[in-house]
């Protein structure tokens, strides 16, 4: 992946940090949006540049379409093309809300953060990376998403997640000829400074929400992420990947006496 640019979303911290280090160490020019998170923006482009990878930060809310418009401008202005889109950001209300309780202006941003963004900045890329014959784009989910299955309280992220999960399916098959792949990476509950941190930091920590026993961390996200974008994964489009310790979000391990028997 050397000299490939990639651009990832929310990408200064948490697990988008992780994957812009990874993304980094295997050769690819880093841009990152960020929203508020400037001072750990201006840091990671340091760490990078330190690798000797050029990077670059740009201030953007994705629910803003020309911001969007914006980051891909700079991006191109920068490195010619961009080949590598990372849609990570993308928030997630930890209250639970019945769908009847949240305010209509919640609704409008879960929506538009969690899809609409994404399906404009895959609108903004696609032409640069038809030109190239090129071109890889991850979508971010949750684990089991692909199923559809009813999320109590938390109607509104779940719809936004499980609709971007027919549009990675369909933007996958419209592009494959075009030498681009659309996969979408579903991530367990990865929690605060988890999504920082290495395998190595938390083998020895028990998680008992977890069938595989530990926490899922940054690194167990990037090293997917990483491996979508290599040129040799070009057969792998339209695919969910769970990364999630066989943890199902929506029904907790471990089960009831009753749902094991």
């Amino acid at each position: 992946m050397e000299r490939r640019t990639a651009i990832i979303t929310g990408g200064a911290k948490g697990l988008g940090k992780q994957i812009a280090h990874s993304l980094a160490e295997s050769g690819c020019n880093i841009v990152i949006s960020y929203l508020r998170s400037e001072d750990e923006a201006r840091k990671l482009v340091l760490e990078v540049e330190k690798l000797g990878i050029e990077a670059l930060a740009v201030q953007v809310d994705v629910t803003d379409s020309s911001a969007l418009q914006k980051l891909v401008q700079c991006t191109v202005d920068k490195f010619g093309s961009t080949d590598i889109l990372i849609n990570n950001a993308g928030p997630f209300f930890r209250e639970r809300l019945k769908f009847a309780d949240y305010s209509m202006r919640d609704i409008q941003y879960l929506i538009s953060s969690n899809f609409t963004a994404v399906m404009e900045l895959d609108h903004l890329v696609l032409p640069y990376m038809r030109h190239n014959s090129w071109g890889r784009i991850i979508h971010f989910g949750f684990a089991h998403a692909g199923e559809s299955r009813a999320w109590p309280h938390r109607a509104v992220y779940a719809a936004a997640k499980v609709g971007l999960v027919s549009f990675t399916k369909t933007l996958a098959v419209e592009e494959a000829e075009s030498g681009i792949t659309v996969n979408m990476i579903c991530p367990g509950d990865i929690r605060g400074d988890n999504k920082e941190k290495r395998i190595i930091d938390v083998e020895h920590l028990s998680d008992p929400e977890s069938p595989r026993g530990r926490p899922g961390t940054g690194e167990d996200v990037a090293r997917v992420a990483s491996f979508l974008c290599r040129s040799e994964s070009d057969f792998i489009t339209g695919s969910l990947i769970n990364v999630a310790g066989g943890m199902d979000p929506i029904r907790m391990w471990p089960l009831t006496k009753l749902e094991s028997e």
